[in-house]
């Protein structure tokens, strides 16, 4: 690491040779440049160490972001730990909607981009295991990287049915080596059939499953009768399909993150809390933002992170579902 002084140097010679010879740059030129400059490791001082937070769901490269900014991102957010979730690799297929779904449709990079940028940055990040469930060798994969200390499978964001023998394959992949999965539900998208999914929850008692996006959050609603509405507004009625499998599995697990996650708190703050206090050793903290900054409105992550703190009825509530809950189900040591 480099001296207090050798920074400031380092900065005053950059900054001279763009400004001063009158080199005309883009400003996001000058923010990729400088991302990695500026946000130095000693930067980590500026957040309370009191209060880590355990980012469970982060993406390299994710819709064309330069991963310079996406370690800028996650200290900005305050966060200690970041899992990141490799995507699966493109493929023409009909699990991947022929390339449309490709990057988990947003870009994203797999298994091996994500395991290098974590060795990069052990104290910060650390890579799951992904891949195309349905390609010849997925699991041969997935387990590589298991092999090499991924502690989650996932996101699985494909085109299959959520109790088909691919991803069936994976849940039994995943008991073996006791790390929980992800799973992205999209009605008639990802994950298809999750009506049966109890059905899973019942067969593999021992894999943690993790929920996440559209048709999860939409359905801790009681009366959200339209699964084609993917975002809906308004107040909740609790007992909706997500509230009673977390209730009734003690092997599912919440993920809080992108605008459904965000919206899932927001759009009822009252059901929130109770939901908050209802669930509470059962939710996760993940950002799956693309944005980057890691500040202000446009940022997931941090709304999601503020929303928590809002919402939640204790300090005690607001902890786990930050970090104690992230470090024990991934067994992380931070």
């Amino acid at each position: 690491m480099m001296t207090e002084k050798e920074y400031s140097r380092r900065k005053f010679l950059i900054r001279n040779s763009i400004f001063g010879a009158g080199t005309i740059l883009s400003l996001g030129s000058v923010n990729s440049l400088f991302a990695d400059t500026f946000i130095q490791k000693n930067d980590l001082d500026l957040r309370n160490a009191n209060e880590p937070i355990i980012d469970i769901h982060q993406h390299t490269d994710y819709s064309g972001r330069n991963n310079d900014f996406l370690i800028t991102h996650q200290r900005a957010m305050g966060v200690t730990t970041t899992i990141l979730l490799p995507s699966g690799r493109p493929l023409n297929y009909g699990s991947t909607y022929y390339g449309f779904s490709n990057g988990l449709q947003a870009s994203a990079t797999g298994n091996e981009v994500c395991y290098q940028y974590a060795r990069l940055h052990p104290d910060e990040f650390v890579s799951g295991s992904n891949e195309v469930p349905d390609m010849p060798g997925a699991i041969l994969e997935i387990e590589k990287y298991l092999k090499l200390g991924a502690p989650v499978i996932g996101e699985l964001k494909f085109g299959l049915d959520c109790d088909s023998k691919y991803m069936q394959d994976i849940y039994e992949l995943a008991q073996s080596y006791k790390v929980p999965v992800l799973m992205h539900w999209q009605f008639n998208m990802y994950n298809r059939g999750f009506d049966r999914f109890h059905t899973m929850l019942k067969k593999y008692p021992k894999v943690n499953f993790i929920g996440h996006a559209q048709t999860w959050w939409a359905d801790i609603d009681k009366e959200h009768s339209d699964p084609n509405i993917l975002y809906p507004k308004g107040k909740i009625s609790a007992g909706g399909l997500t509230d009673r499998l977390l209730t009734e599995y003690p092997n599912l697990y919440a993920d809080f993150s992108a605008g459904s996650g965000l919206g899932s708190l927001t759009r009822d703050e009252d059901h929130a809390r109770a939901f908050l206090e209802r669930h509470q050793d059962k939710l996760l903290f993940g950002s799956d933002c693309s944005d980057k900054l890691g500040t202000g409105n446009s940022c997931l992550g941090a709304n999601i992170i503020k929303a928590i703190r809002k919402l939640s009825p204790s300090k005690a509530i607001e902890r786990k579902v930050l970090h104690d809950n992230a470090k024990k189900l991934f067994k992380i040591n931070s």
